[in-house]
C-alpha cells in the first residue's frame, strides 16, 4: 500500500487520510518517539514533560509540529550524547526555555495567528491599513 512520493494515491488511501490525516506524518511521529524512547530515563522524563507543554501550547499544524518534535528529539539525543545534564538544557526557567523553543516555530500556532489578526486589526481602527507588523 505504499506509495512513491510522485505515485498518485489510491482512492482507498485517499480516503482514509481525509479520516486520519497524512500516513506520513504518523510514521514521523512514529519514528520520533522512538527516538525519545531511546534516551536515558532522565532525558526520556525531561522530553515527555516538554512534549506535554507543547501539545497544549506549541503549534497544531502536523508538518510545522514535526518539525518542532524531530528538533526536539536531536537536541536531546546530543545532550544524551554529550552527557550534558539536564539544568544546563533547560537553564534556571523551563517555562523560559520552552517559549523560546517555540518562538522558533510560530507557524501553525493558533497564538501568533491571534497576535498577527489582533495587530492587523488595531493597524486597520488607526487608519495604517499598509502597515504590517
Amino acid at each position: 500500500m505504499a506509495t512513491e512520493p510522485n505515485e498518485p494515491k489510491g482512492r482507498y488511501r485517499q480516503y482514509l487520510e481525509v479520516v486520519t490525516g497524512p500516513l506520513e506524518d504518523k510514521k514521523r511521529w512514529r519514528r520520533y518517539k522512538a527516538r525519545t524512547r531511546a534516551l536515558p530515563e532522565n532525558y526520556r522524563t525531561a522530553v515527555e514533560a516538554l512534549e506535554r507543554y507543547l501539545m497544549h501550547f506549541g503549534p497544531a499544524d502536523g508538518a510545522g509540529a514535526m518539525v518542532m518534535y524531530e528538533d526536539l528529539a536531536d537536541l536531546f539525543e546530543q545532550g544524551a550524547a554529550d552527557g550534558t545534564p539536564i539544568r544546563d538544557i533547560f537553564g534556571d526557567d523551563p517555562v523560559e526555555f520552552v517559549e523560546a523553543f517555540m518562538a522558533n516555530y510560530p507557524l501553525g500556532q493558533y497564538r501568533t495567528r491571534e497576535r498577527n489578526r489582533y495587530t492587523e486589526a488595531i493597524a486597520r481602527a488607526a487608519g495604517e491599513e499598509d502597515r504590517r507588523l
